[in-house]
């Protein structure tokens, strides 16, 4: 699925400061959980669907604090509103193409009303974010069943995460380069808590590439201000740190920082969204007080957490093209992946990687 079990850290390329965790994914927050479906059949199927399990329990009635933040909204993700109004999420988060989001959101209700102790549940927030793989995918044939969706959430695991051409990111593009699925993470020193900040993306817009500061797409030569700049990015962001949902909304401006640092423009058809969630308490659907006593980290406790996020997306934005392999796909279409060696030596040259 890979075109090369190489990341960018294996060519001595460092992104940030901040040290990863020990798989350099969003499952280094402990109990987050991926499972992934590709879907590559025939000339014209190129899609898939990803999902993300911020615990193993019950999500409905255990729910995690959340908080979505829209960088730019030509998108279909559902579910925002009620996050937005109560700061909880109550589904696994799901990521698939634009076209599928309706079946997607379907089957997290299945997924939801079958579980045991939601016998009596009556309301459902799907989470759903998507990009538009209509390039080397048959998006109208709308080839994602819930079965697919289901079967990615029951094959969610902790460990490496698959990256590249997997899951939702199966047809995207990205930087006029084939895009991904990608993650990374950052683990803060115990003295600022010892807290995980933990990262995953499905890459699927354009703009000037830039790697560690270096101008790869214009030295590559590959930008064009009147087409291919148009797309979207999905930023799934994972935290232990106690947060409650004002501060994962600042968290996830952050993280959109990471994304501009790549050279993402979030250009009028760009649908770029942020979902962060705290992985450190859930909140109870059923109440047995009139009283959350909650314990989060002040404002004056998040400057780290904010820079983890930061550096997080970027890394996880640039493996996600390290990763990904040439496609061909629907209608004959081709999109090439990134030329990695002359990126490094690129890099190299700018003394930046090994």
């Amino acid at each position: 699925m890979a075109q090369t079990s190489k990341r960018p850290r294996d060519y001595g390329i460092k992104l940030g400061v901040l040290p990863t965790g020990p798989f350099n994914a969003i499952t280094d927050v402990p109990g987050v959980r991926v499972g992934q479906v590709t879907l590559k059949e025939g000339q014209t199927i190129r899609t898939g669907v990803t999902a993300i399990l911020p615990h193993d329990g019950n999500q409905f009635q255990q729910k995690s604090p959340a908080a979505i933040y829209i960088g730019n909204g030509f998108g279909k993700l559902t579910g925002y509103s009620q996050v937005e109004e109560l700061g909880t999420l109550e589904t696994p988060i799901v990521l698939t193409n634009t076209l599928s989001v309706p079946t997607a959101a379907d089957a997290l209700i299945d997924y939801t009303l079958a579980q045991k102790g939601n016998e009596q549940v009556r309301s459902v927030n799907s989470v759903v974010g998507e990009t538009n793989d209509g390039f080397l995918n048959d998006i109208r044939g709308r080839h994602v069943t819930k079965q697919h969706v289901l079967d990615a959430i029951r094959q969610a695991k902790t460990g490496p995460v698959e990256e590249g051409n997997v899951g939702a990111g199966t047809g995207t593009v990205c930087f006029g380069f084939k895009g991904g699925i990608g993650t990374a993470s950052r683990k803060l020193p115990a003295s600022l808590g010892g807290y995980t900040v933990g990262a995953l993306v499905q890459t699927n817009f354009g703009g000037v590439l830039q790697l560690a500061g270096v101008p790869v797409g214009v030295a590559l030569g590959r930008y064009d201000f009147k087409k291919n700049l148009d797309g979207s990015c999905m930023m799934i962001v994972l935290t232990d740190a106690p947060l409650d949902a004002r501060n994962l909304k600042r968290l996830a401006k952050r993280a959109f920082m990471g994304l501009a640092q790549t050279g993402g423009i979030a250009s009028n058809g760009s649908g770029d969204y942020v979902i962060a969630v705290s992985t450190a308490y859930q909140i109870s659907h059923e109440a047995t007080t009139s009283f959350d006593e909650l314990k989060v980290l002040r404002n004056d406790n998040v400057s780290p957490l904010f820079l983890a996020a930061i550096e997080a997306t970027e890394e996880a934005i640039i493996n996600s093209l390290f990763a990904a392999q040439t496609l061909t796909g629907d209608q004959g279409h081709q999109v090439e992946q990134l030329p990695i060696e002359k990126v490094v030596d690129l890099l190299k040259k700018a003394d930046q990687a090994r």
